[in-house]
């Protein structure tokens, strides 16, 4: 059963913000400005604004529409506590280390509190507690560790067992003073006054290619050229692999349901534990009574899971839980770890200097990405930030002493880089395929991806993605091809939806 056929529709934020207007178009022809910034979600946007605030000419370039990708899928908590990263912290950067973490995280929270305050947005913005928990009473030495780690590194964090919840948790970790809003709405009001500011955005504009120097050159899918002194590239997944970034992070998808629920039973607190693949909730205001309960959780490897039995699994365990839940709307976000927990902000390579990139937020990309906005902007104006060298991506030491999790996601990939091109037995046919189905298949001596419409039209293109060269595999819930190795996603007709790819599928012949 479809999304439509069901009456669930799609992501709350990009439904209930704000019509964003026509398109803004394209650059007309080639064009200078004194910095460029890639991507227009919340990194690009926050890095875009910030730097439009202090003086400098401004062109954000956005593949799509602003704040309708990742930023428009995330759950939209804003805090400082990310599950439980300060214990791990703590041993592999040092007390200092988790201390500048919690410092530049919360500063982000604060930040965006005096925006928000400053041009008066209308956000739903609420403050809230966040809390880690667990059920399982063999992780409550694991939860007084991190409580304590965060404690040591400024948050206010207590270990507690009472939450609002309507279950029974064995403990928690609880920071008080966080935050929730609606992204969607934060972010088209912060470019609207970029633009008053006399910053310039162009959306379908695809960047596909780099040249550094002075000035940087920057190629767009059009064939224009943008000439800026300094470039930003906050595409969520770096698009330009020079810096070699993509073999320190790993991407991963994430599913999320929600729907409306009585407001003396929605919890007003964020909650999030680690146990069965991630359970995340929080609840957002509706009005009339109601709010509306957000839930997610069962992320996996891209191409590599049955999408509707995880979207069944979470919405059983929601409605076992908050019973008479109504469901209203279901979508799907996407995350990058970096290999040693930490993001990467700053210069884009050891050699690079006009470039700045911001990706690797691990799912908590709000805080983050407004994080990164200002220091970025900071770095671009050459001002000192104490905690630039936590976040900079040239780090060599923490990716040394986090190893393991780098040679597990390199064995990821080669597994899929090698493994989905070994020959099968036997193999799916075009005539096997289902109507909204696809599958790749061989033709030809070619690995092609063919996708039956719901017509029972069979359309072709390559199997190959053009980012690095994995395979792509289906995903029939979400409609889309997608590359496990590095997270490019493309409509069954090969367009790009997701990178690092700026190139589509090639079409194949039948």
């Amino acid at each position: 059963m479809t999304d439509a056929d069901s009456g669930i529709r799609r992501s709350y934020w990009l439904e209930t913000a704000p019509p964003p207007g026509e398109p803004a178009p394209p650059p007309s022809g080639d064009l200078s400005v004194e910095v460029a910034v890639v991507g227009g979600g919340i990194a690009g946007l926050s890095a875009a604004w910030e730097l439009v605030r202090q003086g400098h000419e401004v062109a954000v370039l956005e593949a799509d529409r602003l704040a309708a990708g990742v930023t428009g899928h995330t759950t939209a908590k804003l805090t400082a506590l990310h599950t439980l990263v300060y214990d791990h912290l703590r041993r592999t950067r040092g007390p200092e280390g988790a201390r500048l973490y919690a410092l530049s995280q919360s500063e982000a929270i604060r930040h965006a509190a005096g925006i928000v305050a400053e041009l008066g947005i209308d956000c739903d913005w609420e403050e809230a507690a966040a809390c880690t928990y667990a059920r399982d009473p063999g992780r409550v030495a694991e939860l007084r560790a991190e409580a304590r780690a965060a404690r040591e590194a400024g948050l206010p964090a207590e270990f507690v067992t009472a939450t609002e919840l309507p279950f029974e948790v064995a403990g928690a970790v609880r920071v008080s003073g966080q935050a929730q809003f609606h992204p969607r709405k934060y972010l088209l009001a912060l470019a609207d006054d970029l633009r008053r500011r006399g910053g310039a955005v162009y959306e379908g504009t695809r960047v596909v290619g780099l040249t550094e120097g002075e000035p940087c050159v920057l190629e767009t899918d059009a064939g224009v050229s943008v000439r800026a002194g300094k470039v930003v590239v906050a595409t969520h997944y770096p698009v330009f692999d020079r810096a070699l970034l993509f073999t320190r992070l790993s991407p991963r998808r994430e599913l999320v349901v929600a729907g409306t629920i009585e407001e003396d039973r929605a919890p007003r607190d964020m909650y999030i534990t680690p146990e069965q693949g991630t359970r995340s909730v929080r609840s957002a205001p509706l009005g009339d009574g109601r709010r509306l309960l957000i839930v997610t959780g069962e992320h996996f490897t891209l191409g590599t899971a049955d999408v509707e039995k995880r979207f069944a699994r979470l919405s059983e365990w929601a409605g076992e839980h908050f019973p008479g839940l109504t469901p209203t709307h279901r979508w799907a976000t996407q995350d990058n770890d970096s290999t040693d927990s930490v993001p990467l902000v700053g210069p884009l390579h050891p050699g690079s200097h006009h470039v700045h990139v911001a990706t690797g937020f691990g799912g908590w990309g709000l805080s983050g990405g407004i994080m990164a906005g200002r220091l970025i902007s900071d770095l671009v104006g050459g001002r000192e930030v104490e905690w630039a060298g936590l976040y900079d991506p040239r780090r060599l030491g923490p990716v040394a002493r986090e190893g393991v999790s780098f040679l597990k996601h390199q064995a990821q990939v080669a597994r899929h880089f090698v493994g989905d091109r070994l020959p099968a037995l036997t193999g799916p046919r075009p005539e096997d395929i289902a109507p909204g189905d696809g599958a790749v298949v061989r033709l030809g001596g070619h690995r092609c991806a063919v996708h039956r419409d719901e017509g029972g039209q069979l359309h072709a293109v390559s199997a190959t993605c053009t980012h690095l060269g994995c395979l792509v595999a289906f995903n029939r819930t979400e409609q889309a091809w997608e590359c496990p190795c590095h997270g490019s996603r493309f409509a069954p007709d090969g367009r790009i939806l997701q990178g690092p790819a700026v190139r589509p599928l090639e079409q194949r012949d039948l």
